[in-house]
């Protein structure tokens, strides 16, 4: 019965722009239970976290102001009954995997069945340290790992420790190959263009038997990448893509072509034509300090909102 609720609750959520977040996030948290699959929303902050280090700006002063909550980098947990896994290893990892044994209510400390790592910058896979034998010492933790992820890890220290003490087992994947979780559930990564210092950047789709949610919290911009990032949004239920500057000139004592993320604004004029439906898929996340999506509430975030756009929230859950 609880599955007959929550897909006809999504069918009326993809078919409508009219709930507010706060009406999706009270819809799914009732609905949810340990014989639901959902994805959980860990973290909506860039790599640098928010409050971000030497940041004296009114963005991250409004934190030490109680204007503003502390936001985590960015990370989903994906649940299916007591069972889950870990998308991307952040610098908050520690008070993430905290949160998962609350959405999993269970009395012994569970680590995940595996992490997927998006790609080598450091709001994404440093994280990793807290498994090694300073802090927890796990013994073959899955993660799973693009080639040059990979190699990356096996060649370079700290992470080569983890792999030689077996604290991590690392499990390769490939461009648009699905990783099979369990019967019904998959994880495909797709490569994005980026900026590949150390390896490759990918996002991710995962799939049920009855939904599909786009994962891309990194990516330049849309016109770089040889696939159609409207075609990808026609395709799933729900997309949670790159939302990391809301504008040009956001750090105005850097070269923002050093970080050539798709603006907010840009997406939204690339965006513009799609239907109301399709608009309602689409879920911005990845939030740098500066981007005044990441704040409780802001004249930029009631744009995108009135527009049909959503934008991610910490605790936020989508089910699958």
């Amino acid at each position: 019965m609880i599955f007959l609720i929550a897909n006809l609750i999504s069918f009326l959520f993809s078919l409508s722009g009219q709930l507010n977040q706060e009406e999706i996030h009270a819809i799914h948290s009732n609905i949810a239970s340990k014989d639901s699959v959902y994805l959980t929303v860990l973290g909506i902050a860039q790599d640098g976290g928010y409050p971000q280090m030497g940041c004296a700006k009114s963005c991250c002063m409004a934190i030490k102001q109680g204007k503003e909550a502390k936001k985590q980098v960015v990370s989903l947990g994906l649940i299916s009954g007591s069972k889950f896994w870990l998308f991307e290893a952040t610098p908050d990892i520690v008070e993430q995997l905290g949160q998962m044994q609350q959405e999993l209510n269970q009395s012994n400390f569970q680590l995940p069945q595996g992490i997927f790592l998006s790609h080598a910058h450091i709001g994404h896979y440093t994280g990793l340290q807290y498994f090694g034998r300073e802090a927890m010492g796990t013994n073959k933790q899955t993660v799973f790992a693009m080639p040059k992820m990979d190699l990356f890890l096996k060649t370079n220290g700290p992470w080569s420790q983890l792999v030689a003490l077996n604290n991590i087992a690392i499990q390769p994947i490939q461009n648009k190959i699905p990783v099979v979780l369990q019967k019904q559930i998959s994880v495909t990564p797709i490569q994005v263009p980026h900026r590949d210092e150390y390896s490759e950047t990918v996002g991710f789709l995962i799939q049920s038997p009855r939904k599909k949610v786009l994962f891309i919290p990194d990516i330049d911009k849309w016109e770089k990448w040889d696939e159609s990032i409207i075609d990808l949004i026609r395709s799933v239920d729900f997309a949670l893509i790159d939302g990391t500057f809301f504008q040009n000139g956001e750090l105005p004592n850097r070269d923002m072509s050093e970080v050539p993320h798709p603006f907010v604004e840009e997406s939204l004029k690339y965006f513009d034509w799609l239907s109301p439906k399709e608009k309602s898929k689409i879920c911005f996340i990845h939030f740098n300090h500066t981007n005044p999506l990441i704040k409780k509430q802001s004249p930029q975030k009631d744009q995108l909102i009135k527009k049909g756009y959503r934008v991610a929230e910490e605790g936020m859950r989508i089910t699958l």
